[in-house]
């Protein structure tokens, strides 16, 4: 007859208990690539902070110091463009090693962060410290831009398109290509214009190819390329408004060129479709 301990087997079914409460967070447990995607969401909050320590609040005190207010700006656009980095090379650990379940949900939550949040406050406190811009329009003009990261970011999580595009500007692309037009310190009209524009091309249905392989060799080369520039400018060296002033010029001419070549190439599948159909109707 096999007598068994009470205490004996409470304690053998609180050690089970305690097995699975081990084993249930294992699924949750950050890989590495979740905390690049971390590291993501840091830069985007860092960005917020030196745009409102360095630039928002010295406004409001009076401060003249332009110096400052230049390095902010620049110190938060190079996290903006860190972040992106961390974008970039989330995904491709992700596809190499291994990523937690939670990983679709952090990336798209950090890229709100980096790339809704902090261009769009970027543009609302352009919109209060600009001569010539208006608070309250500065105002609406962020909220689209973050209203349209958001439609992109929770689109993207629910439609499937064929491998290898994006449908609509990426959100890292378009967060660049927002702060770029408000660097360039255009006419207000004109600069709330384009925003709106950078805002409708994150929405759209232009199909825009992701970066990967050479073209992500391009992305991050040109990403670094930015930050040399945003630190030239930063720093008053000689003709860094003129390298700035390239720079975001160039992001704008990429911003307009892709979606044109690819609205050609899709007029141009639709015609060579329409061809071969009355080609094979043809007896």
């Amino acid at each position: 007859m096999t007598v068994t301990d009470p205490e004996a087997q409470a304690w053998a079914t609180d050690t089970d208990g305690a097995d699975d409460a081990e084993e249930m967070p294992l699924s949750l447990r950050l890989s590495i690539a979740d905390t690049l995607t971390l590291g993501n969401a840091t830069c985007g909050f860092m960005a917020v902070y030196f745009t409102t320590t360095g630039i928002l609040i010295p406004h409001i005190q009076g401060s003249n110091d332009s110096g400052m207010a230049r390095h902010s700006a620049a110190t938060a656009v190079i996290l903006m463009l860190a972040a992106a980095i961390f974008d970039l090379f989330d995904g491709l650990v992700a596809r190499k090693l291994r990523s937690s379940p939670m990983g679709a949900e952090l990336d798209n939550l950090s890229d709100l962060i980096s790339f809704g949040l902090a261009p769009a406050y970027f543009v609302l406190v352009y919109g209060m410290v600009a001569d010539d811009a208006h608070q309250r329009v500065a105002a609406v003009g962020a909220i689209v831009v973050l209203l349209a990261v958001v439609l992109r970011l929770a689109r993207f999580s629910c439609v499937t398109v064929k491998d290898g595009t994006f449908q609509g500007m990426p959100s890292p692309f378009g967060a660049l290509t927002v702060v770029s037009i408000v660097l360039l310190e255009l006419p207000f009209v004109a600069t709330l214009l384009a925003i709106i524009g950078t805002a409708w091309l994150m929405v759209s249905r232009v199909e825009y190819p992701k970066p990967r392989g050479r073209l992500a060799v391009a992305m991050l080369s040109w990403i670094v390329l930015s930050m040399g520039l945003l630190a030239a400018w930063a720093f008053d060296a000689p003709g860094g408004q003129l390298l700035l002033q390239t720079g975001c010029a160039l992001q704008l001419v990429l911003g307009a060129v892709i979606p044109l070549f690819a609205t050609a190439r899709r007029v141009n599948n639709f015609r060579d479709n329409r061809r071969e159909a009355r080609a094979a109707q043809l007896p």
